[in-house]
C-alpha cells in the first residue's frame, strides 16, 4: 500500500531541535503523532527508526510514514464516473454532477462522491478514508476540493480559515434583484428542532456571502456569489433571507416549476496548496440545466 509519508532535509537553522518541535513546526499535530506511534507509522531519520525526542543535525533526512487510515465499516467503495479536474499526491479537485450526495446519508447511502473516491483510491492502492474539504449539497453542482489523507485535510482546514480557500458560485434566483452587488452578512443556524433547514437568526454563526449580478431576466437573476464563510445551505438561505431564494429550492422557498433541482453551481475554487507552496485555481462551466434556464430567457 502507498502509505502517504512526508520527507524534509534538515536545514542549517534546524540543526539541534527535536523531531518533537520540527513537526510541531510543520503543524503535525500531537494527535497524529501519536496516531503514527500506536497504529502502525514510523520516524526515521536517514532509514533509522527514531523517537520524537531524536535531536536533529544538519543536512539529515527525516522521513515520517503515516498508518493506513481506517474507513468506516458502512461506506462502501463503488466503481462510479468521476469527472476529476485536477490530482497530485495530496489532493483532488472533481466536478461533481447534481443529483450525487458528496457524503453516504440514511436516505442516500450509496452513489456517492465519497463512494466513489474510494475506489479510485483502492485503484491507486491509497490507505485513505475520504476527506471533503469543501462540501456540496446533493442538488449543487461543481468542484468540490478533497484531501487525500487526514494531515493533508487539517492543514487545508487551517489555510481555509486564514481565507486560503476561495470559492465562487453561480445560480439563479426569483426574481429582479435590483442591486449590481452586494454583501449579505448575517448569522445562520438551524430552524426549530430541524436537523436539516437552516435560518437567518441572532444566535446563529457569522455567514458572509458577496454577491454581483450577471444578468437580469423578466421572473430571475443570473448571480454571482463568493463565500467568505461556509455555513450550512448559506447561499441558499441567505438568498431566501433576501426575498430571492433559488429557482428549484423548495426548502427555502423556490418553485421547481423550471428546474428539478436547486439552481447552484460551485463554478470556481481557488486554494493555497501547502505543499506545493502556491495558489491554484480551477473554473467547471454551467451544466447544462442552468443554460437552459439562461437561453431559454435570453
Amino acid at each position: 500500500m502507498n502509505r502517504f509519508t512526508l520527507r524534509w532535509t534538515i536545514a542549517e537553522q534546524d540543526d539541534g531541535k527535536l523531531v518533537r518541535d520540527f513537526l510541531k513546526e510543520q503543524q503535525i499535530s500531537r494527535t497524529a503523532l501519536t496516531d503514527i506511534k500506536f497504529h502502525g507509522g514510523t520516524i526515521e531519520v536517514d532509514g533509522n527508526p527514531v523517537t520524537v525526542r531524536h535531536c536533529l543535525r544538519h543536512g539529515e533526512t527525516l522521513i515520517v510514514h503515516f498508518p493506513p487510515e481506517e474507513r468506516s465499516s458502512d461506506m462502501k467503495a463503488e466503481r462510479l464516473p468521476l469527472d476529476i479536474v485536477y490530482e497530485d499526491e495530496y489532493v483532488l479537485v472533481v466536478n461533481k454532477p447534481p443529483y450525487m450526495s458528496t457524503i453516504p446519508s440514511r436516505e442516500h447511502p450509496n452513489g456517492t462522491l465519497a463512494n466513489a473516491l474510494l475506489h479510485h483510491y483502492d485503484e491507486q492502492k491509497l490507505p485513505s478514508t475520504v476527506h471533503i474539504v469543501t462540501r456540496l449539497d446533493r442538488d449543487t453542482s461543481g468542484l468540490v476540493l478533497v484531501a487525500k489523507h487526514r494531515h493533508v485535510h487539517h492543514l487545508l482546514t487551517e489555510w481555509q480559515k486564514r481565507g486560503g480557500v476561495k470559492r465562487k458560485y453561480e445560480a439563479i434566483c426569483h426574481g429582479v434583484v435590483n442591486e449590481e452587488k452586494g454583501t449579505i452578512d448575517a448569522p445562520i443556524g438551524r430552524k426549530g428542532d430541524s436537523i436539516i433547514e437552516r435560518e437567518v437568526r441572532e444566535d446563529g454563526q457569522r455567514a458572509v456571502t458577496h454577491f454581483r449580478v450577471l444578468t437580469r431576466f423578466d421572473r430571475y437573476t443570473h448571480v454571482e456569489l463568493e463565500l467568505e464563510t461556509g455555513r450550512t445551505h448559506q447561499i441558499r438561505v441567505h438568498l431566501a433571507y433576501l426575498g430571492h431564494p433559488l429557482l428549484g429550492d423548495e426548502l427555502y422557498g423556490g418553485s421547481r416549476d423550471l428546474i428539478a433541482r436547486q439552481a447552484l453551481h460551485s463554478k470556481e475554487i481557488s486554494f493555497f496548496h501547502p505543499f506545493h507552496q502556491q495558489t491554484y485555481q480551477f473554473s467547471s462551466p454551467l451544466p447544462a440545466d442552468m443554460m437552459q434556464l439562461i437561453e431559454r430567457a435570453t
